[in-house]
């Protein structure tokens, strides 16, 4: 368990907590702990989920800029590649993920949050890549997944201005799933991931692999991606049980095993 990061888990679903004071501001040392804590989720057999966290006051305000302001280009340049790695390692988490945004979730912060398969915001929270602004552009996946989940024109808005997006407009623009009031993000975030729990954890790993490869190619290569995934799922011992289950007793009734 790191000092600025931890994974907790509780029947099945597992808590990756921000916890650096005052606003989770991400330095070397947390997102080295955040990768730590994410191959950790990926790879306990007792996480079927996982929710990202920063606190009930805020999710992540950025990268540390005072560690970056006198980097040189050589410094920089190693130093991205270390920061996308560890929001990659949360994207690469095998399994259901959701942020739980409370306050703000900018910079780094809304490139973690990006990094997860859905969003779930508070009321007044605020997401953006105020990047600009410090004259950089974004550097930890901003530029990409931003304009893969929104579309290029209004990432470009909200890069080129660095402004920031209250809720309701970030759930008008497909930046965040769910918007609701801030006593109780956690607890929605959780309750989403726990409807996995139990799950068929295989073939919830191929529709996150499906769709995330097929995004980044052509329809034709995509529909051949989804087809051997498709065909694989029939090697499983969960298939044979949820086709089974079905035939016997209706839908949704199967208990799964992962194997």
């Amino acid at each position: 368990m790191g000092e600025l990061v931890r994974l907790e888990v509780s029947d099945g679903v597992g808590t990756i907590r921000l916890d650096r004071p005052k606003m989770n501001a991400i330095s070397l040392q947390l997102q080295t702990e955040l990768a730590e804590s994410a191959i950790e989720a990926a790879t306990r057999d007792d996480v079927a989920a996982v929710v990202v966290y920063g606190g009930e006051r805020v999710f992540a305000a950025g990268a540390d800029i005072k560690e970056m302001a006198d980097l040189t280009y050589p410094e920089m340049n190693v130093r991205a590649q270390a920061l996308q790695a560890a929001l990659n390692a949360v994207a690469a988490i095998p399994k259901p993920t959701v942020a739980a945004i409370t306050g703000y979730a900018l910079g780094g912060g809304c490139e973690l949050a990006l990094a997860t398969d859905v969003r779930f915001v508070a009321e007044n929270a605020k997401l953006g890549q105020p990047e600009i602004l410090l004259g950089i552009i974004p550097g930890a996946g901003g530029t990409q997944r931003l304009s893969r989940l929104v579309g290029p024109a209004k990432a470009k808005d909200i890069m080129f201005t660095g402004r920031q997006v209250d809720a309701a407009e970030a759930l008008a623009i497909g930046l965040v799933d769910r918007v609701v009031p801030a006593e109780s993000v956690y607890e929605e975030a959780v309750e989403w991931a726990r409807q996995f729990v139990g799950g068929a954890s295989l073939a919830l790993r191929a529709i996150k692999e499906v769709v995330d490869r097929g995004l980044e190619v052509d329809l034709a290569t995509g529909l051949e991606i989804e087809r051997h995934a498709f065909a694989a799922l029939f090697a499983t011992e969960d298939q044979k049980t949820g086709m089974r289950s079905f035939i016997e007793n209706g839908p949704g009734k199967a208990t799964f095993e992962g194997k």
